[in-house]
């Protein structure tokens, strides 16, 4: 191999751990329709893969429109042992989930919950990045 291939090879290789390095923990519960209104969009129809972001991200209304990659990587629920589905989810903010009801990090649809998990788990724990 080349040292020119070796190099793209690396540099390769850190840009995908960098991007797993900088994935973030929290939880995620799900919500049910009707998904509008929106705090972001109003009466505005933005599709079923979306979320609410908690007090955490919402930073006064920045989130909205902010796109997030979802994983399930465990349960909290002990009823339902193993709820992840091992697959993720890209999801839109659209909505604000404030404090003291909002249990999740990020409060999804559930549509997209139903994507990653099991929705009988109800909240799991997620790793998401932007």
């Amino acid at each position: 191999m080349g040292t020119g291939m070796l190099v793209l090879v690396i540099v390769g290789i850190t840009k995908c751990l960098s991007l797993v390095a900088y994935a973030d923990q929290g939880y995620g519960t799900y919500y049910t329709p009707p998904y509008v209104p929106s705090a972001c969009y109003g009466y505005q129809d933005e599709g079923v893969m979306i979320g609410a972001a908690s007090d955490t991200l919402w930073n006064g209304g920045a989130a909205c429109g902010r796109m997030y990659s979802i994983t399930c990587i465990g349960g909290t629920n002990q009823g339902v042992v193993h709820p992840c589905t091992g697959q993720s989810v890209t999801i839109k903010i659209v909505d604000h989930c404030p404090s003291p009801g909002c249990q999740a990090t990020i409060d999804l649809s559930q549509e997209s919950f139903a994507i990653i998990a099991d929705v009988a788990a109800g909240k799991i724990v997620i790793e998401y990045n932007q």
